[in-house]
């Protein structure tokens, strides 16, 4: 018997979003002291302390002004964002895998959108 479990929604979150929820959960299991942190969850917090660069209204901000552009739709925006990309051939690299390209132009102004936040 095999048992299936099923999805019932699914949403894009930045690292900086991710850490808060991580947080709290930190806090609720500290608070309970027969309750342990297990590897996973450590490791977790862990990895989006490190790697968590803007707050989490400012990541937001930021995947909302990208997904104003033309050629950023919203998973491109979230990865843009964890990576904050700062040259063209960083931003061209997230952009390896769609079926486009993007001029100069477009790069720059990706770009200039991020350069103000980073």
């Amino acid at each position: 018997m095999t048992i299936f479990k099923e999805r019932l929604g699914e949403e894009y979150l930045t690292t900086a979003e991710v850490k808060e929820l991580l947080s709290e959960v930190e806090h609720e299991r500290a608070a309970d002291e027969e309750r342990e942190l297990p590897y996973e969850l450590a490791r977790s917090i862990e990895h989006v302390n490190r790697f968590a660069v803007l707050e989490s209204e400012e990541s937001r901000e930021l995947v909302e002004e990208l997904l104003e552009l033309e050629k950023v739709d919203e998973a491109t925006a979230f990865k843009i964002t964890e990576l904050l990309p700062r040259s063209r051939d960083e931003l061209r690299a997230v952009y390896a895998q769609e079926r486009y390209t993007l001029d100069g132009d477009e790069l720059d102004e990706i770009l200039n959108v991020v350069a103000k936040y980073a």
